[in-house]
């Protein structure tokens, strides 16, 4: 089994983690390669490591690499995407970050991670994504996402307004800072934040959430995902954000957008008790009493 490991940045404080992720997969004969800016964070803590042994594009992923593992928090793991695009590779959340809802194998359970991919007894999260298309050039080839895609005013500038239409029927003008358009997965993210509802993975809908909306009459929406929600904005700014999770890019009101669902799925793996609901309790201290 090979596997490719994934992170931001080496925390000093990481370092003993690191150390016994390396001797399992050395003891359970598991191959790896590294991304190459965590191999120039790494080598010079573990000199043994080899420069040939590290990958930079996706390419270097397929064939050959049997599971990718995103060393952090979600954020990181949302990087990964636009590396396994459609090669089908698993990917594997090991949470040293923070909050966790998409990396959500803690440390203690690396080894019982490891032994469940080397044996089979994992289990396959199918996630939807999201990808954009644009009269100009936006995102290239990696115009996806897993989580949401977003349009936002820049800065300080005033509300934007955001002429938004489903299979060509218009919904709605939202006058607001901006508006997201949420995966299922991504409905825990930044639309949760905005007031966005909760929708479980495999449920097969998009979300509709507005960024500050100056009409309070207007409320998130939840679309079929095999609708085509498609964009024109208008403002006083000259220009505004477009993101796709942590990407993003500068657009003009020359830009017609719409968005649908990729023709590819990506697969998270993870362990039989670390299921969706009970991240929500989990995470969100659903059925907890904080009042101590």
């Amino acid at each position: 089994m090979r596997i490719a490991l994934y992170s931001r940045h080496v925390q000093l404080e990481e370092i003993p983690f690191l150390e016994k992720f390396f001797r399992l997969l050395r003891e359970k004969k598991i191959d790896w390669i590294l991304y190459e800016s965590f191999y120039d964070q790494l080598v010079t803590h573990f000199p043994s490591l080899k420069r040939s042994d590290v990958f930079s594009t996706s390419d270097q992923l397929n064939p050959g690499v049997d599971y990718l593992f995103s060393l952090g928090g979600d954020g990181t793991l949302l990087d990964t995407v636009a590396f396994v695009k459609n090669y089908h590779i698993p990917i594997m959340g090991i949470n040293i970050g923070r909050l966790g809802f998409l990396a959500n194998i803690g440390r203690t359970e690396l080894e019982p991670a490891l032994d469940a991919l080397l044996s089979g007894s994992y289990v396959a999260d199918k996630r939807t994504l999201i990808s954009v298309e644009s009269n100009l050039p936006t995102f290239g080839e990696n115009n996806f996402a897993l989580n949401e895609f977003t349009i936002a005013k820049k800065d300080n500038s005033s509300m934007i307004t955001i002429h938004t239409y489903i299979n060509g029927e218009f919904l709605n003008s939202y006058w607001a800072d901006g508006l997201i358009i949420s995966t299922p997965t991504g409905s825990t993210g930044y639309s949760l934040s905005c007031g966005g509802p909760i929708i479980l993975p495999n449920a097969g809908n998009f979300v509709i959430t507005p960024i500050a909306t100056h009409n309070l009459n207007v409320r998130p929406v939840v679309v079929p995902d095999n609708s085509v929600i498609s964009f024109e904005i208008d403002g006083r700014a000259d220009s505004f954000f477009c993101t796709l999770d942590s990407r993003s890019v500068t657009i003009d009101k020359s830009y017609k957008l719409a968005v649908r669902k990729t023709d590819f799925s990506i697969t998270l793996a993870r362990l039989n008790d670390n299921n969706f609901l009970n991240t929500l309790a989990t995470k969100l201290f659903w059925g907890k009493d904080v009042r101590n």
